[in-house]
């Protein structure tokens, strides 16, 4: 029997006729799911296998896929009658570390450190940073080769050869990296941007220590790097759906970034897996970070989620504890719930990040089905009842040189931002006729960028943005401050 186009190529099916075929193996089956990090629309045509070869088993094998993953693959396919097995998804030998980026190279440098005579991969989101980072790598005299999707391929070829085979090498590489490579003894995978997700960041860390022996996993992070990512989902062709989805998966893997608690913990938890206890071999473990009890914060954030229906994303339930009464909160009369501004005492910015440790702890999960929205997890009703205390990052105060950081990833901003600098302009423009000035008299595009992106909520804030200074945060700082808190928020 042959195989249509849609499943096999001309060549595959040619060999597959006349053969009695054993067993179907469908590996890296998360991407037959649209909730799967690395989505494939190709890969639902495997579920024709069921009726051109109605007798012959198939197995589906994946080694990153979430509970909402597990069983959409499994209904995709089919296998509602075959059994699961599962495993754990913790890797002990492997120690995770991730750090706000400061110096990044310096940061690299200080952490390679470490690792003097060993193999390890390094990986950047683009490929002109990729062969940036490789020679000057080079020229500190750690030998490193460059490996992405648009070199020649017979030195892409080459410089892969080497890795596998050589010591004391360390590969900088895109994502095209990795699918295949099976090297025992990678002693350390790094990070120098943000994956896309948990699911990512895990498959990728994972091809440390396949000996079983010690390995590190590195990364440093900014927030240009999340403007970047949401950017880049923006952009994309993917429908509107599978965008909230890829917005999702970055917040989780945030709060994975933000999470006071043993990173193993949060990891795990993402996969439906609960660890025990401390793992001692993460940086939050090993070093405490500065933190604050938020078990009144957690209770008013899960109370907003439970009185509201938990079918609500995090953006609508922080305009519902800031008590603004938006068209979307008076049309659901959340206007009238008793957790309607209980939240003022935090910014929107702190409880987009208590919002994003708490997915990270598993008190709250993401249901991908119903647009995003937000559902009490497991130990829910233990933080109401205050048997369990919730403690929570604090957020690191911004500064001017982080926000032009920032701007200089996000020369074009995402569309939920756009909107707000768009009434920052028109805000300028009717000052500016008021005033009988020009528009850059009273602010540059580069500050009504910095305002829209950072959103400050009070006049200290205002002053940490490049472009204000006391004397233009006296005479603009109200104004702006207002358009600013007219604006939905966004997580």
């Amino acid at each position: 029997m042959s195989l249509p186009n849609e499943v096999a190529t001309p060549g595959f099916r040619q060999m597959l006729e006349g053969l009695q075929i054993a067993l179907f193996a469908i590996d890296e089956a998360h991407c037959v799911s649209q909730w799967g990090h690395d989505f494939r629309p190709e890969y639902r045509d495997l579920a024709k296998l069921t009726e051109l070869f109605p007798g012959v088993p198939r197995i589906a094998l994946t080694a990153t896929a979430d509970p909402v993953t597990r069983a959409d693959i499994i209904e995709r396919l089919g296998l509602g009658d075959a059994r699961v097995f599962e495993t754990s998804f913790d890797r002990p030998n492997i120690s995770y570390e991730i750090i706000e980026r400061d110096n990044a190279r310096q940061q690299l440098l200080r952490f390679l450190e470490r690792h003097k005579g060993d193999s390890g991969i390094i990986y950047c989101l683009s490929r002109a940073k990729v062969e940036d980072i490789a020679d000057w790598l080079d020229r500190q005299g750690i030998r490193a080769l460059p490996y992405h999707a648009g070199m020649d391929a017979t030195v892409r070829s080459a410089n892969q050869d080497a890795f596998l085979r050589e010591e004391n090498l360390c590969l900088v590489a895109t994502v095209a990296f990795g699918m295949g490579i099976d090297k025992p003894d990678v002693r350390y995978v790094a990070h120098m941007d943000l994956p896309a997700s948990i699911e990512a960041y895990y498959q990728e860390t994972g091809r440390a220590g396949r000996d079983g022996q010690p390995a590190d996993a590195w990364m440093n992070y900014g927030m240009a790097d999340v403007v970047q990512r949401r950017r880049m989902i923006e952009e994309g062709n993917a429908p509107e759906e599978i965008k909230r989805v890829e917005h999702a998966k970055l917040t989780a893997l945030l709060g994975v970034c933000e999470t006071t608690q043993c990173r193993r913990k949060a990891i795990l938890a993402h996969f439906g897996e609960v660890y025990p206890t401390n793992c001692g071999n993460c940086d939050t473990c090993r070093s405490p970070v500065a933190s604050w009890d938020g078990t009144e914060a957690a209770i008013k954030a899960l109370a907003c989620a439970y009185r509201t229906g938990q079918r609500f994303g995090a953006a609508h339930l922080i305009e519902v504890l800031m008590g603004k009464p938006t068209e979307k909160v008076t049309r659901f009369g959340h206007d009238q719930q008793a957790v309607f501004g209980a939240g003022k005492d935090l910014n929107a910015r702190s409880w987009q990040s208590v919002y994003r440790q708490l997915a990270a702890l598993g008190l709250l999960q993401v249901d991908h089905t119903a647009h995003g929205a937000l559902k009490l997890g497991e130990g829910a009703r233990a933080v109401f009842k205050r048997e369990q205390t919730v403690i929570l990052r604090k957020d690191r105060p911004r500064k001017a040189a982080e926000v032009r950081r920032q701007l200089a990833g996000a020369i074009e901003l995402p569309e939920s931002v756009m909107s707000i600098f768009n009434a920052l302009r028109a805000e300028r423009l009717r000052i500016a006729r008021q005033q009988g000035v020009p528009p850059y008299v009273v602010f540059q595009d580069v500050t009504l960028r910095a305002l829209a992106q950072s959103r400050p909520e009070t006049p200290e804030d205002m002053l940490s943005i490049p472009g204000i200074g006391q004397a233009k945060l006296e005479r603009y700082g109200d104004a702006f401050l207002a358009i600013l808190a007219a604006q939905p928020a966004s997580v």
